[in-house]
């Protein structure tokens, strides 16, 4: 995982050196920036594979092609077996697989790369930027009269001096000859759909195995560990990947209640740590210890909506926690959007269900995987989402909407046949596979916390004022006001907040009220 910044057009190292700069937390391990012509190539780096060496930018062709890569390729051995006979590999690292099979294809290289990426190549006097099919990590462009500047985070391109920023489609490459091509789409919903239980069980088990065991993928030096709140999600997670790693590093967080007890994360991670044996971490922190956090997160996310914010404070501990022993943290995140496990959903017609889960899909590179990049990266850690592997995707949507949610015992169950894919199966207790779903927040006992605190903070008047002042921004209700308060602090320019509002202000409560005012 790495931070990449870089423009086409000018040799403005100076620049890129900033832009890199503020994103050290992204790659603490190495940094690389390389001119070519009239641009500037920039890579800070946290090592993974290939430590010791896979220093970037990696460059071929007699140093007139190169690529900076922020990222990892799951398939890059099975590529580098296929062009090590014509092509000659000065690394072990993965990215040098994606220069390879683009010197190889071109653009379209993109198509056979199956991982989570943004990157830039330059090929002698023309350059290609492209994002993963989800849009699982960042990437923001804009100009400055004719020169093309991108990078990593938002924060960064604020120091190019750029008017607009845009953020960079996810599933699409760009070249100067072609303009943006869509690579990957999310599928339609499938009208020859899996019905039967069994085959759907035994699909969702082959496939989400292999996509936690290749999310393994690191040097043996450097440790891989799983989030363990107790939820269904990622408990899966961790015992499919405690069956590779002995004494798998997990960890949950949470506070205590009034009473002394611990929340309900804490609880459950527990008896999954114990179950499938794992070493076990925990962190519980304090009401004051999470009010102090809150601004930290909201800069560090680059957000202020209100349902982001929430789940990134408890996610900002358990990052924490986990850059303590681990590089690299597999989560459940994505689970939810592919088989329905949002409360709400229940209450849409099946017809409309899957549609939900489509929408939802494409708008999660801005907000469940906006939130789990970049406080990863905070604490220069790697975060991995098996959940949202493009054959589990696919494979979702072909699911019926009557098996995401189905009556259990009495109860309308969100999430039913991933549930039942695991029954019997000894990855996880019954308590925990069959366990009512509760929020991130919820589970950690800091629901209502930021709610409180903003209701102290900003009073009618000001909220008032805040929503007047600021027309293009979405604040609804006083702690969005709160948060936007604080986010404009860090992020004070009118133009990068304008451009990408809508990205950032999406109002996921609003929607979710939305699509429930329409059944």
């Amino acid at each position: 995982m790495c931070g990449i910044a870089g423009c086409f057009g000018a040799r403005d190292v100076t620049t890129i050196d900033r832009m890199l700069d503020a994103m050290t937390h992204r790659g603490p391990n190495d940094r690389g920036i390389h001119l070519h012509h009239d641009s500037v190539f920039g890579h800070t780096r946290l090592s993974i594979v290939d430590v010791s060496g896979g220093h970037q930018p990696i460059l071929a062709n007699g140093g007139n092609t190169g690529i900076i890569c922020n990222g990892e390729i799951y398939n890059f051995r099975q590529l580098r077996d296929k062009l090590v006979s014509k092509y000659r590999f000065k690394t072990f690292s993965d990215s040098e697989s994606a220069l390879h099979l683009y010197q190889e294809k071109g653009p379209e290289c993109v198509k056979e790369l199956d991982g989570m990426f943004a990157f830039a190549i330059f090929d002698r006097d023309s350059f290609m930027l492209a994002r993963d099919p989800i849009g699982i990590k960042p990437l923001y462009y804009g100009y400055v009269g004719n020169t093309l500047y991108f990078a990593s985070e938002l924060g960064a391109m604020s120091l190019a001096g750029v008017e607009l920023v845009y953020e960079f489609p996810a599933g699409h490459y760009y070249t100067p000859k072609e303009g943006f091509v869509r690579h990957y789409r999310v599928p339609d919903v499938q009208e020859e759909m899996t019905a039967d239980v069994e085959e759907a069980c035994h699909l969702i088990r082959e496939t989400f195995t292999r996509s936690v065991k290749k999310r393994l993928l690191a040097d043996k030096e450097v440790h891989v560990g799983s989030f363990c709140s107790g939820g269904l999600d990622s408990s899966l997670v961790a015992a499919i990947a405690a069956e590779e790693i002995p004494h798998l590093h997990t960890f949950a967080v949470g506070m205590r209640d009034e009473r002394g007890e611990p929340s309900d994360d804490l609880k459950a991670g527990r008896i999954v740590a114990e179950h499938i044996g794992s070493t076990h971490h925990e962190l519980i922190f304090t009401e004051d210890e999470y009010y102090e956090a809150l601004p930290k997160v909201i800069q560090k996310l680059e957000s202020y909506d209100p349902s982001l914010v929430r789940c990134a404070v408890p996610c900002y501990f358990t990052c924490k926690l986990a850059s303590e022993h681990v590089t690299v943290v597999l989560t459940g995140e994505g689970a939810d959007e592919i088989f329905a496990g949002y409360h709400y959903m229940k209450r849409l017609s099946l017809d409309q269900v899957n549609q939900e889960v489509r929408r939802n899909l494409c708008s999660l590179h801005n907000i469940n995987l906006q939130r789990a990049d970049r406080i990863g990266m905070y604490f220069s850690l790697e975060l991995r989402v098996p959940f949202l592997d493009v054959a589990m995707i696919d494979l979702a949507m072909k699911i019926p909407p009557d098996l995401k949610i189905r009556d259990h015992k009495g109860y309308c169950t969100e999430k039913w046949i991933l549930r039942k894919a695991f029954e019997g199966s000894g990855y996880i207790p019954d308590e925990i596979l069959w366990r009512y779903k509760v929020q991130y927040t919820q589970g950690a006992g800091c629901e209502s916390l930021g709610e409180r605190l903003a209701e102290r903070e900003i009073s009618d008047g000001e909220y008032r004022r805040i929503k007047e002042e600021n027309p293009k921004a979405i604040v609804n209700g006083r702690e969005a006001a709160y948060y936007y308060k604080i986010f404009r602090q860090f992020h004070p320019q009118d133009s990068i907040l304008d451009s990408v509002g809508i990205w950032r202000g999406f109002d996921f409560d609003e929607e979710r009220q939305r699509v429930e005012s329409t059944v």
